[in-house]
């Protein structure tokens, strides 16, 4: 059943129908096994992720047409406007040893560019580990991937929160854009969220038979191709107020960012805020 419309809602933005996305996305021959959309929620990360751990089994995904509490890196708060962005969490269960995990994110990052690609012609970037720029350099999407293994094997959720149709004056910081502001013709919710989902379920379903392998799986080249961190000088804000700086030379097998500094050995950093330094 379709979510209920905001009373607030925008009518030149058209609700998403959870009908028709689960009739195209919901089927035997696919990871999706449930979808959900709901019209307003805190957190779908937050929703999802207390639903894994009450026994909620993988490919389900959940929806929000306006996120009021979103989370996002290092306890970042956000909200999105009332159906201008796709805000939805998918979670998964895979099998993979836990310190490949850190490919997650990535694997999302991968599926946006794709869809954007294809639906929007907008080509983006990424920006290691969770953003997806537009090519003007702004930032469309955030991604936060969670983990939690109280279940004995690994339940990650991972959440985007990609903006579509926002005007400038919707977007909470000027360094943010949105897909109609980088020249989207339509910021069509519906297409762009099934080509995400099944651009998520081709790498995902590749890396997951690879046994998380990034490199035997093709991941890891199409996220390196992608990446405009890569090559660049960065400055990465790590844990307990360490700092570093150098070159990003590259993103190693459990999908941390190897940087090395001016002088000294190349270091793999598995969190962190990381600037490019211009």
């Amino acid at each position: 059943m379709s979510a209920t419309p905001s009373p607030y809602a925008d009518p030149d933005r058209p609700p998403l129908s959870e009908r028709a996305l689960t009739r195209a996305l919901v089927r035997p021959e696919t990871m999706w096994t449930g979808l959900e959309v709901v019209p307003a929620l805190g957190s779908t990360n937050t929703e999802l992720l207390a639903r894994a751990r009450e026994g909620a089994e993988a490919g389900r995904v959940l929806v929000t047409e306006h996120q009021t509490a979103g989370r996002g890196r290092l306890g970042r708060g956000f909200t999105t406007p009332d159906r201008a962005a796709l805000t939805f969490s998918v979670l998964v269960r895979p099998r993979a040893a836990p310190g490949r995990l850190g490919w997650l994110p990535l694997a999302m990052g991968v599926a946006a560019v794709r869809a954007c690609g294809f639906v929007g012609q907008v080509f983006p970037a990424l920006k290691w580990p969770n953003d997806v720029l537009g090519p003007s350099g702004g930032k469309l999407a955030g991604i936060l991937a969670e983990a939690d293994f109280s279940g004995g094997g690994p339940a990650v959720v991972v959440g985007m929160g990609l903006n579509v149709s926002q005007g400038r004056a919707e977007l909470p910081v000027d360094t943010a854009t949105s897909l109609v502001l980088e020249g989207d013709p339509h910021g069509d919710r519906d297409p762009l969220l099934r080509a995400v989902l099944r651009a998520f379920a081709d790498v995902y379903g590749a890396w997951e038979a690879a046994g998380g392998d990034a490199e035997a799986s093709g991941l890891a080249r199409e996220y390196r191709e992608g990446c405009a961190t890569l090559g660049r000088r960065v400055r990465v804000h790590l844990p307990a107020g360490r700092l570093l700086e150098g070159e990003a030379e590259d993103v190693d097998a459990d999908g941390r960012l190897v940087v090395r500094p001016d002088a000294g050995a190349a270091e793999a950093v598995s969190a962190g805020d990381v600037v490019h330094v211009r």
